[in-house]
Order: C-alpha cells, then structure tokens, then sequence
C-alpha cells in the first residue's frame, strides 16, 4: 500500500508542478515579462572593506571582487555570482546587500565575479550576435542593466569574444586566488540567485572537487521544461541583447548538460551539501504595489514552479543532501536573496574548508 501512495503523491506532486508552469507562464506572457529580473540601481554600493582582483581569461581581463575572513583565514572560500543584468562594475550582491559583512564575520572570504549579464556563467559556443550580424550594442562600457531590448546591449565581452566563465570559474579564477592569495582551491561554497542559482548548481556539478557546498535561491532548475527555453531567449534579449542560441543549440548534450533537473544524479553521487530555496511569489506590505511588485510575483512564480521540479527529482532519487526553504512571502528581489543567505549561514559554514 505504501507504494501504491507513494505512486500517488508522485503524481500528483507532478500534476501540481504542470499546473504551476503553465500558471507562471500565463501571468508572465501577457505581461511581457522576463526572467530577467529588475534592473539594478543607479549608484553602486561600494563596500569599501573588499579589493579589486583582476585575473586574466580568455575574454580579457575579469575583475572580481574579494573580501578577507575576519579571522585571516585562506582554507574557507565563497563565491558569489550574480543575476541575470550583472553589471559591469561591481557584482549586486554588493550593490543591493549587505551579506558579505555577515560572510565575513563568519570567517569566509567571499569572491564576487564582475560581470557576465545573461551568461549563466557558462560556456558558450560562440560570440552572441543575430544571423551573423553582430550586436546592436552601443559600447563596450555599457551597463547591461542601464535599458531593456536589443539597442540597450554593450558591444563588449559576450558578443565581440566568446563567454567562457565555467573555464574563467574553475581554472583561471580558481588557480590566481591560490596562487596570489592563498586561497584553498577545493572544498570552495557557490552560490547565486536567479542566472547565478542554476550556476551555481551546474559548478557543483561538474567541479565536485572544488565545490562542496552549492546554494540557489529563486533558480532556474528546470530549464528542459516545456517553454522554459524560450522564456529565457526573451529574458537574454531584455537584459543585454544576447541571443540563447549562441550559448548552446537547443535541446542538444550541451544545453541538457546546464539543466539541473538533468543532472541531479551527479549532485546527489557528489554528496554536494545544497540549499535551495525560491519564495511564494507573495509580496509582503513592504513591497507596496507597483508594476515592479507584479513583475517580481510572475518572475518567482516561474522560480518557484522550476524550484519545486527540482526537489521533487531529487526526492525520486532518494538523495538526502539538500535542504529546502520556501518562505510563505516572498518575491523576486534583493531583500529576500538576502534574507536567504542569512538562513544559510550556518549550515554553509559548517560544510566548507
């Protein structure tokens, strides 16, 4: 009988997570919304207690940004990757938040990558353009989140050269933090939000080494779905101009290859230790209402319906080395990111070094 039952959640676990695709989906089309995310601030939050640190790639120089260990340290290290509309100057996890004074204090150093807007910190086949075309950008300086739509685009890395941030994430970054800092290069924590969360996951993944602790908030941990790819072509359009096909073709080894609900049989043989969350899509009274609000309820909705995908094919795997957060309110901004990492803190400290 009880397998019988189990048969029977199964199911309707997997009715549940069609219904609310297809739910997020109709709020988000008419809307003409993406899974982008809102733009960031004008101003940038500069947090004066980390250090620029430039490491040389394939696509040019990349700067990062570091922040000490209160303790000195160099064996405990996080990195912490960004949303769709990064920005080219500094990462928004320092923009919007003020969780690297709490990672500090925890005696983490903390590694913040500066820029790849729409990357998913990935491999791309090629430069993004449009038929050969090139891109409809600018400049080479442009912010990513300064407008909305092809023309808003930076003509820069991504499009003049070739996104390679997996190779950047796992070599060259990895290798220049051990050799100028120190830094352990295994036993390292990921984490990120929106693009950063599916990231971070697929980092673990397939770096099990150098990550043991992987952590998504409001993640995109199904992007097989049905409309999902799609959905996201729209999101890379609006925040840059990338075009999705130039990161990888559809539906082939390479794109499965970025789908955590593909690869969560490696997470659960890697005993990677995970956190993943995504929120209600429910707006608390501090988000007042606006167009703004309506678009961060939509965009978590679809987080939420990828989210809860996800956990329902790890638990067919029977794998026990995640932990789920799925707050009762909660939508698609950096004042619930933060929240998370707060409630993360101490079970990442006790899994990484």
């Amino acid at each position: 009988m009880r397998g019988v039952f189990g048969r029977l959640n199964t199911r309707r676990a997997g009715s549940w997570l069609k219904r609310s695709a297809l739910l997020s989906m109709a709020i988000l089309l008419p809307l003409g919304v993406s899974v982008a995310g809102p733009a960031g601030p004008a101003s940038a939050a500069f947090n004066p207690d980390g250090f620029d640190f430039w490491v040389d790639s394939e696509m040019g120089p990349i700067k990062n940004r570091v922040f000490r260990a209160a303790d000195g340290n160099t064996s405990r290290v996080v990195y912490a990757l960004d949303g769709m509309r990064a920005r080219p100057d500094l990462s928004g996890w320092e923009v919007d938040t003020e969780v690297v004074r709490e990672l500090t204090k925890w005696n983490m150093n903390v590694v913040m990558p500066v820029g790849g807007p729409s990357s998913f910190y990935a491999d791309w086949n090629g430069p993004s353009d449009f038929f050969g075309l090139g891109s409809a950008g600018s400049s080479s300086t442009g912010s990513a989140n300064s407008g909305s739509g092809l023309l808003s685009g930076s003509a820069g890395m991504g499009k003049s050269n070739t996104y390679k941030w997996e190779t950047f994430l796992t070599k060259h970054l990895r290798y220049a933090l051990r050799d100028r800092l120190g830094f352990s290069p295994t036993g390292n924590a990921v984490f990120g939000l929106s693009m950063g969360g599916s990231a971070a996951l697929t980092l673990a993944a397939y770096h099990p080494d150098q990550f043991r602790y992987a952590g998504s908030y409001s993640g995109y941990l199904n992007i097989s779905a049905p409309g999902m790819r799609e959905a996201l072509r729209v999101a890379m359009l609006d925040a840059g101009g990338f075009n999705i096909d130039a990161m990888a073709p559809p539906w082939g080894p390479q794109w499965l290859r970025m789908d955590p609900f593909v690869f969560a049989p490696r997470l659960k043989a890697n005993n990677t230790r995970l956190w993943i969350s995504a929120g209600s899509g429910l707006p608390s009274a501090a988000d007042g209402l606006s167009f703004n609000t309506v678009n961060a309820m939509g965009l978590e909705a679809l987080a939420l319906a990828n989210t809860r995908a996800f956990q329902v094919r790890m638990m067919t795997l029977g794998a026990t080395n995640a932990t789920y957060d799925f707050p009762a309110v909660g939508v698609h901004n950096w004042t619930y990111w933060a929240d998370e990492v707060y409630r993360m803190i101490p079970d990442m400290s006790a899994n990484i070094g």
